[in-house]
């Protein structure tokens, strides 16, 4: 079901050779130029790597012909083409941008892709897929619980030709990069309309007169800079009635369209990151002695690569049976399958990072590898765009709904 077609067999052959070229070797010069000035300004490194990709073809691999149908944007290659890359390119967390197939400016084009209109997609999407620009997404807020968008307060209201808008948003993934010039921000235009119906997404300029950068909040103290998570206030900012996206009451309807995608970019990842720790895991084990042999000839040691191994696979199997679903069913139909895989990338992530942190002991825990961050990084992806419980009870919904179970009934 799963056959690799040619064309992403060469994509992947070179992605991986770009990757053994320009970016492991080059893990430490990132972060040197990230901490030696100002953690809030772009990388050279990123910057110098970017046209090389782009030279070499590997650039807007994310779009799908579902949102691209024109092939305007990018080489349309499917969900299921697009795994296998997005596995390559998630291994290192800051790889992704240099193929400009970085969260969260992915789903924010494809937003604009789907739903913008064509003054809109010539203001933000043309630059955000040229890599001019960057965006934000503006969802979560601190007073309520997010995970459920019909919680949101925020409010969009109508004033002549234009909107005001007043909120407080936090975890506003790519606010803290200086190129970040526009946010995708949900909020309510009509809290009295159908529950579904309240909430609408506007196109907000991060340079707005009352657009405020709070603070850069930290995951496990990282703070993910030049990239980071901000919270932020919008006090009466005005923007142009033009600047909705697709009308009113539509948010909740393009939210669900967003974070499919989104989540399973995310879950494909973080399957790179796992092989990654298992690669990790096993180089390590081969090489370090604890009482009197390798490691890699401890039992325990041997059972923990195992797990790892078996587990990844099965997680990957459903990664692409996701992908696979979403190209053939649509994002709406495969809401099942991807909830599944929203819950066991990253928990399937945690266990083998973990065994990997284990393996190495001291040093796992330490800033001389990747696994200390990449346990943050995964942990985290229990929460961003939902949490466990919330897609749980998705696929529950989704088999008790098919064997014909109304939960409605008393």
């Amino acid at each position: 079901m799963f056959d690799v077609s040619p064309r992403t067999r060469d994509l992947h052959a070179r992605l991986t050779a770009f990757m053994d070229e320009h970016i492991y070797p080059n893990e430490a010069e990132f972060h040197r130029q990230v901490n030696d000035g100002n953690r809030w300004e772009h990388v050279e490194l990123i910057e110098d790597l970017k046209p090389h990709a782009r030279e070499q073809g590997l650039w807007n691999l994310f779009l799908p012909p579902a949102s691209d149908p024109r092939g305007e944007f990018g080489p349309g290659l499917t969900n299921l083409e697009y795994a296998p890359l997005c596995e390559v390119m998630g291994r290192v967390w800051w790889a992704p941008e240099i193929f400009n197939c970085n969260a969260p400016d992915t789903g924010n084009m494809e937003v604009l892709a789907r739903y913008g209109t064509p003054e809109q997609q010539e203001q933000w999407l043309v630059p955000l897929l040229n890599g001019e620009i960057r965006s934000a997404f503006s969802m979560t807020e601190p007073e309520v619980a997010s995970s459920d968008a019909t919680n949101i307060q925020a409010s969009i209201q109508r004033d002549g030709d234009d909107y005001v808008i007043n909120a407080r948003k936090w975890w506003t993934s790519g606010a803290g990069d200086p190129r970040c010039a526009v946010s995708i921000f949900m909020g309510k235009t009509d809290p009295n309309a159908e529950r579904h119906l309240q909430q609408s997404m506007i196109l907000v300029p991060m340079d707005a007169p009352g657009v405020t950068t709070e603070r850069m909040l930290t995951v496990f103290g990282y703070d993910d800079a030049p990239h980071g998570h901000a919270e932020m206030t919008f006090e009466n900012v005005r923007v142009p009635a033009s600047s909705i996206l697709l009308g009113e009451g539509r948010g909740f309807e393009i939210a669900q369209g967003r974070l499919g995608p989104g989540r399973i970019h995310h879950c494909m990842r973080l399957i790179g990151q796992a092989e990654r720790a298992l690669e990790l895991m096993v180089e390590r084990a081969s090489q370090r002695v604890a009482f009197g042999k390798p490691l890699a000839a401890h039992q325990h040691v041997r059972e923990a690569i195992a797990h790892s191994r078996m587990e990844i696979d099965q997680a990957r199997l459903l990664t692409l049976q996701a992908a696979h679903m979403m190209d053939t069913v649509g994002n709406k139909a495969a809401r099942g399958q991807i909830a599944a895989i929203k819950v066991v990338a990253p928990n399937v992530a945690l266990r083998v990072i973990d065994r990997a942190i284990q393996i190495f002991g001291g040093a796992g825990v330490s800033q001389d590898t990747p696994l200390a961050m990449m346990y943050a990084q995964a942990r985290t992806l229990r929460l961003a765009d939902g949490p466990d419980i919330v897609h749980t009870e998705t696929v529950a919904k989704e088999e008790l709904r098919a064997r014909g179970v109304d939960l409605r009934r008393r």
